[in-house]
């Protein structure tokens, strides 16, 4: 499974193969080889034990027996693949797929949420903050995330009602060795605490959430423990399934278990990817599934987002703050004689922060020791951001700010360079407006928070769940269906008139589909 977000530009693509991709793999493959495949095997008392004795007549391996699923995960010998696939008791064999894992806000006013918190763009770009009476809510939905992980002990998650279970392999759903599974149950349910934080879509402490984490700290697993982890989501009567994540190839398996969700009232969401292309992604593009695409703060399509005819809704997905694990999470701090500039973090920067008079140290292509004690302010080119850094260490400055040659801002990396200073990179103009600063007191650094921006369509997805689960709170004798309906059909168009590749039916609004279904009924 592909978690579908990125920071800053790394994009997390799918690696997996479709279905008559792999058979194609497969039968190239050295005999020897094993291969993990899905065997799905027929009804009757014995066709499972018939499967699984064939499985291991074949030296192969049941590595998960997908529950509530007639069919297990195994793996064979690439050369017993086709004998299995002809055994009576199976019904068919497919590659079990591979899934990988696919800072705009403003001050909280007081009203609807208590002061001191930020609000992130998303919340507003949603009408999550125009919904009536929301803190009376007594009906409301299970939210069942399917990710890396929740942080329970997040000063911004604390008090929600929330529960998850334990995994052989991933451990516990408490933890998040990832971040990303943190960051999307932010957006859905940051609370509403005075000081602290950021707000999410139910901020009230109402909405109850369960949490499934099918991804370690690698951020991919197979397409049966997705199966087993949505059914696992309805075992525990989760109304809606935040799904941010994919990858490539269509999986029989995959879209059977969707499906039989879908007809069981199950309000299903997924990532349509970030791979900025037409490619389909899965499980977004099985029809049972709400594909999300995603939208900046200005309401336009991500040029990440993936765009094709299964896509169904937007939602925000561009530099969305929210939670991540406590103390995993960074600021970049730049000021000058009190005025502060907008900076990005360098990777690879310490944590720290650092205040002196602020140097001229130019392309910081060679030491100079009168930069010492000071903070070196760097013009971008001629040689690695490594290089001008260390120079600027080297020379005894204290940290470093690299400054744009071309217009707009930028980031960069020390390339795994170890330095002791802190460094950002700033925009040509802020620089420009720095280097009237010489001399002036200066801080530049990167400081330890409890939050961070992503973009993808991970980021997009938790926003349509949210809403979803928030809306049908407020009208709960409505089906899963009915509801997705409405999402829909109160949408805010965008890009071309109707409905269209990019956006979907368009931009999810919490309050335009209570109206709807608040006047015309469910789904209409």
């Amino acid at each position: 499974m592909e978690k579908s977000c990125f920071k800053m530009s790394r994009l997390s693509r799918a690696v997996s193969l479709g279905l008559a991709t792999a058979v194609v793999g497969m039968a190239s493959a050295s005999a020897a080889e094993n291969v993990r495949v899905i065997v799905a095997y027929k009804s009757g008392v014995n066709a499972a034990l018939q499967a699984e004795t064939a499985v291991l007549a074949a030296r192969g391996q049941v590595k998960l027996k997908i529950a509530g699923s007639r069919a297990m995960a195994v793996e064979v010998p690439v050369n017993a693949v086709a004998a299995l696939r002809n055994n009576p008791n199976v019904e068919y064999v497919e590659e079990d797929l591979v899934r990988r894992t696919m800072a705009l806000s403003s001050p909280s006013t007081g009203s609807p949420y208590l002061s001191g918190q930020q609000v992130p763009y998303g919340i507003k770009q949603v009408q999550a903050d125009l919904l009536p009476g929301a803190d009376s809510l007594t009906s409301n939905r299970k939210v069942c995330i399917i990710d890396s992980g929740y942080n329970r002990d997040h000063e911004d998650l604390t008090g929600n009602t929330v529960a998850g279970e334990f995994d052989n392999n991933t451990r516990w759903w408490y933890t998040d060795e990832n971040g990303h599974g943190t960051h999307v149950a932010g957006t859905i349910a940051a609370v509403n605490n005075s000081g602290k934080g950021v707000v999410g879509v139910n901020p009230n402490k109402r909405l109850r959430l369960h949490i499934v984490k099918v991804f370690d700290a690698d951020g991919w697993a197979y397409s049966s423990t997705l199966i087993t982890a949505a059914n696992k989501c309805k075992t525990m009567g989760a109304n809606v399934i935040s799904m941010s994540l994919g990858g490539a190839g269509r999986s029989l398996s995959e879209e059977r278990a969707f499906d039989k969700l879908h007809v069981g009232g199950i309000l299903l969401v997924a990532a349509a990817g970030n791979s900025g292309n037409t490619a389909l992604s899965y499980p977004a593009s099985y029809p049972s599934v709400m594909s999300v695409a995603a939208v900046d703060q200005n309401k336009e399509w991500a040029p990440f987002s993936q765009y094709n005819k299964q896509v169904s809704i937007a939602g925000p997905g561009v530099d969305v703050l929210s939670t991540v694990p406590m103390g995993t999470g960074s600021e970049t701090v730049l000021s000058a004689a009190g005025t502060a500039y907008a900076a990005n973090d360098i990777d690879g920067s310490p944590k720290i922060t650092a205040t002196a008079a602020l140097a001229d140290f130019g392309l910081g292509d060679k030491v100079d020791a009168a930069v010492a004690g000071k903070v070196c302010l760097i013009a971008r080119g001629s040689v690695s951001f490594a290089v001008k850094v260390g120079n600027c260490e080297t020379s005894g400055g204290v940290g470093a700010i690299i400054y744009n040659n071309a217009p707009g801002s930028f980031n960069g990396t020390l390339g795994g360079a170890v330095t002791t200073i802190p460094s950002v990179s700033t925009s040509d103009v802020d620089g420009a407006a720095l280097k009237a600063q010489l001399g002036q007191n200066t801080t530049v650094g990167v400081a330890v928070t409890n939050y961070s921006t992503m973009s993808g369509t991970s980021m997009a997805t938790p926003h349509v769940a949210a809403v979803g689960a928030l809306v049908w709170s407020y009208f709960p004798h409505c089906t899963a269906a009915k509801v997705r309906s409405s999402l829909e059909r109160s949408a805010l168009d965008l890009g071309a008139p109707g409905r269209d590749d990019k956006y979907g039916h368009g931009l999810v609004q919490a309050k335009a589909a209570y109206d709807r279904i608040n006047n015309k009924g469910c789904g209409n």
